[in-house]
């Protein structure tokens, strides 16, 4: 047995927390540092890093439980309530980009860039391209104080049902991939899931409940282990049994316990092992598979309007969106600015693609430099369509408010963890104190 998986996980640890810390410092997400980590050790520069079995089913693990988490943080309750504005700014930013992005790939086989190309992986390129990545807008709204304005709130609801319409897209997609499937047994599949999720929302709620109510406030660590159980039991019968990607299982699973009075608990536990291990597994693990130097003049070109077409086709979908919805020019700039970032929904949908032979090891480069570039010049356009700018009243939303308790939250468990700390140093030196 060779125990040199442990090397590889510690130089994937250590360098996507380098690179991350370096990242973070330009105002760029960490999922940035994490590709560029994996681009580093793997083929495409020092080849230190290779694609093995175990990296792989282990990146497959840390997808799962992204998307589990991502569930668990989405509450269904916010997205009856983001109303008819966030919602057509979501479907909008969804049908605009696959649309587009279908139609490009479509246009570069023909004109030769894509050799061999498929129609089913030009709307894989184009599902890739619906994903919002929301993260980075926040951090640069709130830098420019414009966090609470109707525009802010609008971009915070509709990144909630973009993700879900997205997934969608995803479940349609990825089901057509199978041979001689028909779109009607699809849906009919994809129907009949959705169904099975119900039901077992009903009996895993109701399980949950039973043990809350036998426990009487103790043995707590029980439901993080159930929940992932019910995660791991949906990712494996979504696949299984209806043909549908087991990351939908995961992030319906996630919608399941988000549910349960225990939801906030369960994901504390989670986001650690997420953050710890699986995450920057997962990222460096795309990064590993690319190979830069098949990137040639042509593939470059594709690239940079691969990147002009994503960041054009959310400014344009997500603009129309919010015009219908009674916004005003500016402010349809400020909705479609928001939206343009992507993020790992992106490269999930990318891998997903890749793992199933749609799309080709050669689309996999332009898809990060996409990912990349989006999270570089979002900043750029939105401290753009907000300059010059009289400050907006602050516009009352829910899902605003839920996001700040979140930080208070944050910030008091801070607080007490330093006060406790303070007690018990002084327990452990009462001379000092007594010296003073």
């Amino acid at each position: 047995m060779s125990y040199h998986y442990l090397l590889d996980l510690a130089l994937i640890l250590l360098s996507t927390k380098f690179l991350g810390i370096i990242t973070g410092r330009f105002q760029m997400p960490r999922v940035v540092g994490s590709l560029l980590a994996g681009l580093v050790l793997g083929p495409a520069a020092l080849n230190v890093l290779a694609e093995t079995a175990f990296l792989s089913q282990l990146s497959e693990m840390g997808v799962i439980v992204i998307l589990f988490t991502a569930g668990m943080g989405t509450d269904l309750r916010e997205l009856r309530s983001a109303g008819k504005s966030g919602f057509f700014v979501a479907l909008c930013g969804v049908l605009v980009p696959m649309a587009m992005g279908t139609g490009f790939g479509f246009l570069a086989g023909r004109a030769g860039w894509l050799p061999g190309n498929t129609m089913l992986e030009n709307v894989f390129l184009g599902t890739v391209l619906t994903a919002t990545s929301v993260s980075i807008t926040v951090e640069t709204l709130r830098e420019l104080g414009r966090l609470d304005t109707k525009a802010g709130s609008t971009i915070l609801a509709a990144a909630l049902i973009d993700d879900v319409l997205g997934l969608i897209a995803l479940t349609v997609v990825a089901s057509l991939a199978g041979e001689g499937t028909s779109l009607v047994l699809v849906l009919a599949k994809i129907a009949l899931f959705f169904v099975f999720a119900i039901a077992a929302s009903f009996l895993a709620i109701r399980a949950f409940r039973w043990m809350i109510s036998h426990a009487r406030g103790k043995n707590l660590r029980r439901y993080p282990v159930f929940a992932f159980v019910i995660c791991l039991l949906l990712s494996y019968c979504a696949e299984e049994f209806f043909g549908v990607a087991d990351i939908i299982g995961a992030f319906v699973a996630g919608l399941i316990v988000a549910s349960t009075p225990k939801a906030k608990y369960i994901q504390s536990k989670f986001e650690p092992l997420s953050y710890l291990l699986l995450t920057p597994v997962f990222f460096a693990g795309i990064g590993v598979k690319v190979e830069l130097p098949s990137l040639d003049g042509q593939l470059a070109v594709f690239a940079l309007l691969l990147l002009a077409t994503a960041i054009l086709s959310k400014v344009i979908g997500c603009g129309l969106g919010a015009r219908m919805c009674g916004f005003r020019g500016m402010e349809c700039a400020q909705v479609g600015a928001g939206m343009a970032c992507r993020g790992e929904v992106a490269l999930i949908v990318a891998n997903r693609g890749l793992s199933m032979g749609v799309m080709s090891q050669a689309m996999m480069t332009p898809i990060i430099i996409t990912v990349v570039g989006c999270a570089v010049l979002t900043p750029v356009l939105l401290k753009l369509v907000f300059r010059g700018q009289p400050e907006s009243v602050p516009h009352e939303n829910s899902l605003m408010d839920s996001y700040r308790a979140m930080e208070r939250m944050d910030q008091m468990s801070a607080q007490l963890l330093n006060r406790e700390k303070g007690r018990q140093d002084g327990k452990e030196h009462p001379a000092a104190q007594k010296g003073d």
